[in-house]
This record gives C-alpha cells, structure tokens and sequence, in this order.
C-alpha cells in the first residue's frame, strides 16, 4: 500500500476539480446546460478511448441502472452548474459536499442499511454549518441555496445507484453512460438557449472535460492503492481550494461566520468518511 502515492494522487484530482470549479464560475454567462454539453462531449474522448483500448463492453451489464445513473447524475451536475450563478463558487462546492448525507439517508430507507449513532451526530453537526452559513449571511441568495441542496440530494442517490451496480460493470462504463447521456440530453435542451463560444471561451469549456476526467480517474487511482480514511479527507480540500480560488480570482467575499459554517460542513464530513473508513 503506497499511501505517499495515493496522496499525491488525491491532491491532483482535487487540483484539477479545483480548476473545472474555477472554470465553471467564469463560464456563468453561458447556460448550464451548454456548460453540461462541453463538459461531457469532451470527456467521451477519453472514456470511449480507454474503453475500445481496453476492449470493454461499452454497453455494460446493468443497463437500467447505468441509465438511470446516468439521468440523475447528469441532473445534478447541471443544477450544481446551475447554482453557481446566484451563489459564490466554494459555498456552492461546499454545500455539494452535503450528498453523503443524503446519500447515508437514502442508504438507510433504500437499501436497509444502518448508520451509527455517532454519524448522525456528524450530520447533524454538517447541518448545524449549514444554518450557521445561510442564517448569518444575508447575501446569500435562496434560490441558488435550493438549487445546490436539490444537487445535492441527486447526488447523494448517485452513491446508492453505484452501490447497487457494483462491480457488475467497469468504473469506466459507468462514467462513458453518464457522459453520452449528458452530451445529448444537454446539447439538446442548450439549443433552445445557445451561445456560440467565442475566442478563449471555446478553450475553456473544453477543458472542463479534461480537468473532469482526470479529477475522476486520479481519485478513483487514490482509493485504489490505499484505505479509504487515509485519502477521503484529502479530497475535501477541493472546497478550500476553491474558496480561495473565489475570493483571490473572482473577488467573493466571506463573513467569518459564513467560513465557519463551512468548516463545519467540511469537518463533520472529514469525521464520518475517517470513521466510515475505520469500521
């Protein structure tokens, strides 16, 4: 087990998240769901690559699941894109972040299985810096606060549609649905409302593709080569990162408390995937 490696792995995947994040909220002029076309049409180069490379199945085993994969998680992405026009980019991220608990919730009345005492006491603290987040910072704007939360809740059943799929079908199968899916469902729905890309942005909203998959393939290498509590907190430095990133690119500003009841979304989330990976 190369933990030191793993590590390094987890800090480029949260890099390159980092950076699709920062892209995403300078690309806010277009519509979210052009933004969900480029992000996935130029990630396909790289799935359908290593799937003909590799000779997988591109149609996988579990069909209905990895449809329905990929129309939830392709509805999530587009309403997290969505949010960051109304709210700054690392509240946004951080409140993402809330899809374990949902994710836990949906474990529980879905597939029966059994969260501790001490991990609802985790969750309860995550939504504890949620009210401190949105009761004490009145700039923040409602609507996008919903749009993030609902992202979030679809995200969250992303983890039990995974779940259940298991190891029936190749990681890269999984991801090659939820790309074609979202490559057409959202090139068709951004023709109603195009923009045509203009000089750099075209640079940009290709890239999110690239800064994508590699985000993906170098945190799944991550939990590949070492325990999940070693790497999982790692991965929640996305959100400092992007706080910075905000603050420094696009000059949003953070009360004290408004930063604090991220920390302890953050913190009780670092918490539950530590204890989580210990069990």
């Amino acid at each position: 087990m190369d933990v030191k490696k793993a590590l390094q792995f987890m800090l480029i995947s949260t890099i390159a998240f980092t950076c699709m994040n920062g892209i995403v909220k300078y690309l806010a002029h277009f519509d979210a769901f052009e933004i969900v076309f480029f992000r996935s049409i130029s990630s396909l180069f790289f799935t359908f690559g290593f799937l003909l490379k590799n000779k997988i199945p591109i149609l996988g085993n579990k069909k209905k699941l990895l449809v329905l994969r990929a129309l939830v998680g392709m509805t999530s992405m587009a309403l997290f894109f969505m949010s960051t026009k109304y709210l700054p980019i690392g509240t946004a991220v951080s409140l993402r972040y809330m899809a374990p608990i949902f994710a836990g919730i949906f474990a529980v009345l879905l597939l029966k299985e059994k969260v501790k005492p001490i991990q609802w006491l985790f969750f309860l603290a995550a939504f504890i810096g949620v009210i401190i987040l949105k009761g004490f910072d009145a700039t923040l704007d409602t609507y996008g606060l919903i749009l993030i939360f609902i992202s979030a809740l679809f995200s969250g059943m992303v983890y039990v549609i995974i779940s259940k799929i298991g190891k029936a079908d190749h990681p890269v199968v999984v991801v090659n649905y939820f790309m074609v899916i979202s490559t057409i469902i959202g090139g068709v729905i951004a023709s109603f409302n195009w923009t045509t890309p203009v000089g750099m942005d075209w640079f940009l909203l290709l890239s999110l593709g690239v800064f994508g998959y590699f985000g993906q393939v170098y945190m799944t290498k991550a939990f590949q080569i070492a325990a999940t509590n070693q790497v999982a907190p790692l991965k929640y430095l996305e959100v400092i990162f992007t706080v910075l990133f905000g603050a420094f690119i696009f000059g949003e500003v953070y009360t004290l408390l408004s930063l604090l009841g991220i920390a302890m979304i953050i913190g009780a989330l670092v918490l539950n995937a530590l204890y989580k990976g210990n069990k």
